[in-house]
C-alpha cells in the first residue's frame, strides 16, 4: 500500500470515526425520548478507504404496529371507565343519602307518618316535599346524563380535529422526507416526527402503516378505511352544544362523521373508524348514556303508573298524582319523561292545590273525614308491592348495573394497560441500550486513536523523505 493510500484510508477512518461518535451520542441522548429509532452508521469499502453510505434508522415495525393497536383499545377503554364512573357518581349508589332509593325511602317513611295522624297538615306537606324531592332527582340526573352526552359529544370534535391536524402533518412530512431524501441528506429526525404523530393518531383509531417505497408511509384504519395514502383525507363533525333527550343520530338531531361530505355510516356515525377513543364516544354518546336515560324515564312510568292506578287512587281519572308535565303520559312516548315529572297541581299547595289531596285523593271532588288514612296507606303500597315488585328495588337494580357495568370496564381497562404497558416495554427494550452505546463509544475511540496513530506515522516518514 503506498503512503497516499494509506493517508487516504486513515482520513476517511477520522472521518468515519466522527460521524459514528454523532451518531452514538444521539443515540444515548434520546434514549428517553418517545419515538426515537436507534441511529446505526452504514458504511462500506471502496478504492480510496471507508466511506459513509448513509444513517440506518432501526425499528421494530411489526411491534410498533402491535403497540399502537394496544394504545387505541386502551385510549377507548379508559374513556368508557371514564364515564361509566361518571355516571355512577351521578345515578348514586343506594346506600347513598341523595340517591334515588334514599329518596323513595324517605318518601315511604312520610306516608308513615302521614297515615298515622292524616288529619296534620304538616305531615300531608312532608309527604309532599318528599315526592318532589324524587322528581328533583329524576330532573337533575337526566339532564346530568345529557351533559355527559354533550361532553362526549365535544369530545368527538376534538379527535376530528386531531385527526385532520396529524394526517396534514405526515402528509407534510412524507413531502419534506421525499425532498430531504432526494438531497443526499439524513432523514432520521423527520421519521421521528412522523413517528410520533402516527402514534397520536393511533389513540383516537387503530391504524395499519403501509410502506409505500423511499420512507413514504399511507396509513389505513385497521377496518379498511383509507386515512392518508399521497393525498390525507378530510373528515368533518359538526358538534352539538345542547343536546336533549330526544335528540338522537338516527333521528337527524346529532351529528355523525362525514368524508368528503358524505357520512362515514348513518347507523353509527364512525363506520370503519371503530377501535379507539373516537368510536368509545360515539358509544356512549349514542348508547351507554341514552340506554341510562331509558332506564330512568322507566322509573319515572312506573311511579306515574303506581300513583294513577284506580285501585290506588279511585279518584284519579286521566292524571293522578304524578304528571307528564302536568299532563297525563303517553305510554309509547317516554322519551326524556324523568324531566318532566311532576306532582300534580291539585295536590300541590306550592302550585295552587291543596294539601287535603293527599289525604282524600288527587281529585276528589269534596273534602273527605280529617281522620282517614286510606288513601296515604295505599299510596304507600302502591310504592313497595304494586305489580309485584317495590320501586325501591327498581331503584336499586339501577345503581347496580352501573356498577357492574363500571366493574366490567375497569377490568378490561386493567387488561388493556397491561398488554399496552408490555408491548411499549418490548419496543424501549428494542431501542437505545446505553451500555451498548458507552461500549461502541470506547471502539471508536480506539479507531479514532488508530487513525490517528496512522496519519502520523505517515507525517513522520514523510518528514524524514523531506530531510534526505
Amino acid at each position: 500500500m503506498s503512503i497516499a493510500s494509506s493517508l487516504s484510508n486513515a482520513l476517511s477512518g477520522l472521518n468515519i470515526s466522527g460521524r459514528r461518535a454523532q451518531v452514538v451520542s444521539e443515540n444515548i441522548a434520546h434514549a428517553q425520548t418517545e419515538g426515537y429509532g436507534r441511529r446505526e452508521l452504514a458504511t462500506s469499502s471502496g478504492w480510496s478507504g471507508p466511506r459513509v453510505d448513509g444513517i440506518i434508522r432501526n425499528v421494530d415495525r411489526g411491534l410498533v404496529s402491535d403497540r399502537r393497536i394496544a394504545e387505541s383499545q386502551l385510549g377507548a377503554d379508559q374513556r368508557t371507565a371514564d364515564m361509566l364512573g361518571k355516571i355512577e357518581a351521578l345515578v348514586g349508589a343506594p346506600g347513598d343519602a341523595d340517591s334515588l332509593v334514599s329518596r323513595l325511602s324517605k318518601f315511604e317513611t312520610s306516608l308513615i307518618f302521614a297515615a298515622n295522624e292524616p288529619s296534620s297538615d304538616q305531615r300531608l306537606e312532608a309527604a309532599n316535599t318528599a315526592l318532589k324531592s324524587v322528581g328533583t332527582y329524576l330532573h337533575q340526573t337526566s339532564d346530568g346524563v345529557q351533559n355527559l352526552r354533550e361532553t362526549a359529544d365535544a369530545a368527538i370534535g376534538r379527535d376530528i380535529s386531531e385527526l385532520n391536524a396529524s394526517l396534514q402533518r405526515i402528509e407534510q412530512l412524507n413531502a419534506d422526507i421525499s425532498r430531504t431524501r432526494s438531497a443526499g441528506q439524513d432523514v432520521s429526525n423527520l421519521l421521528d416526527i412522523r413517528h410520533q404523530v402516527v402514534d397520536a393518531i393511533s389513540e383516537i383509531v387503530p391504524l395499519r402503516q403501509l410502506d409505500r417505497g423511499n420512507d413514504q408511509l399511507a396509513l389505513m384504519s385497521t377496518n379498511g378505511l383509507v386515512l392518508i395514502d399521497g393525498r390525507a383525507a378530510k373528515f368533518a363533525f359538526e358538534n352539538t352544544p345542547t343536546i336533549t333527550a330526544e335528540m338522537t343520530l338516527t333521528t337527524g338531531g346529532l351529528s355523525g362523521i362525514t368524508l368528503n361530505g358524505a357520512p362515514l355510516d348513518p347507523a353509527n356515525g364512525y363506520g370503519r373508524l371503530s377501535g379507539g377513543s373516537l368510536s368509545a364516544a360515539f358509544a356512549q354518546r349514542d348508547g351507554t348514556l341514552v340506554q341510562a336515560q331509558d332506564r330512568l324515564d322507566a322509573i319515572a312510568l312506573d311511579l306515574i303508573e303506581r300513583m294513577s292506578d284506580p285501585s290506588i287512587d279511585p279518584t284519579a281519572g286521566a292524571v293522578g298524582l304524578l304528571t307528564d308535565g302536568g299532563g297525563p303520559v303517553d305510554p309509547s312516548d317516554i322519551t326524556g319523561l324523568a324531566t318532566r315529572l311532576q306532582v300534580n297541581v291539585a295536590a300541590d299547595p306550592s302550585q295552587g292545590g291543596v294539601i287535603s289531596a293527599w289525604r282524600d285523593g288527587v281529585n276528589a271532588a269534596s273534602p273527605g273525614p280529617l281522620g282517614d288514612s286510606g288513601q296515604l296507606n295505599r299510596w304507600r303500597e302502591a310504592l313497595t308491592s304494586f305489580g309485584g315488585h317495590s320501586i325501591m328495588d327498581k331503584a336499586a337494580d339501577l345503581s347496580a348495573n352501573l356498577s357492574r357495568a363500571r366493574l366490567d370496564a375497569e377490568t378490561e381497562l386493567s387488561f388493556s394497560a397491561a398488554r399496552w404497558d408490555s408491548l411499549h416495554n418490548a419496543e424501549l427494550a428494542g431501542g437505545v441500550d446505553t451500555d451498548v452505546e458507552l461500549q461502541n463509544l470506547l471502539l471508536v475511540e480506539q479507531a479514532y486513536a488508530a487513525n490517528a496513530k496512522v496519519i502520523q506515522t505517515v507525517s513522520a516518514m514523510m518528514q524524514q523523505l523531506m530531510e534526505i
